[in-house]
């Protein structure tokens, strides 16, 4: 199952700030929803343990990550692979920034593939759980650049 999503939003922080926590595991992991530990390997690597759920299935996702494309201050781009309950899940998720009037505005697009079992047992709810979790993700992000100023978000 493919589950592609994008969006932008807008926070009042210089695009150098907004690189800087994007590419830093250590300041944006602890954000992420369900977050549970992360192992930094090296300044491009990682390793992010999230609780997930969907219906009667619990358990963790373990997901090695790899920051493949840096271009201060204008882009990041992830790629991770990991397991998770009934499945294994490839991602991809980038980030482009561009100077604002009011900051910075982060364009943020990816993809998500999960294959296993826990397709077939979750039925219909895997994808709007996804992207719950995901706007989920995103406003956390949000929030942790916003220091008071004006916002604005759109998926």
């Amino acid at each position: 199952m493919n589950i592609n999503f994008a969006g932008d939003f807008t926070v009042n922080k210089s695009p150098d700030e907004v690189f800087q926590f994007l590419t830093d595991p250590e300041r944006f992991c602890p954000v992420l929803p369900d977050f549970k530990s992360m192992q930094k390997e090296d300044d491009t690597h990682f390793t992010v343990i999230l609780s997930v759920g969907i219906s009667h299935i619990r358990g963790d996702a373990k997901v090695k990550m790899t920051l493949t494309e840096a271009q201060p201050p204008s882009r990041a781009v992830y790629t991770g692979k990991g397991d998770v309950v009934g499945g294994t899940v490839t991602i991809t998720a980038g980030f482009d920034l561009e100077k604002h009037a009011q900051g910075t505005k982060v364009n943020w697009k990816g993809e998500g593939q999960i294959v296993g079992k826990v397709i077939s047992l979750a039925g219909g709810l895997l994808e709007p759980l996804a992207k719950k979790n995901l706007m989920k993700l995103i406003e956390s992000l949000q929030a942790s650049l916003t220091d008071g100023g004006k916002q604005t978000v759109s998926a």
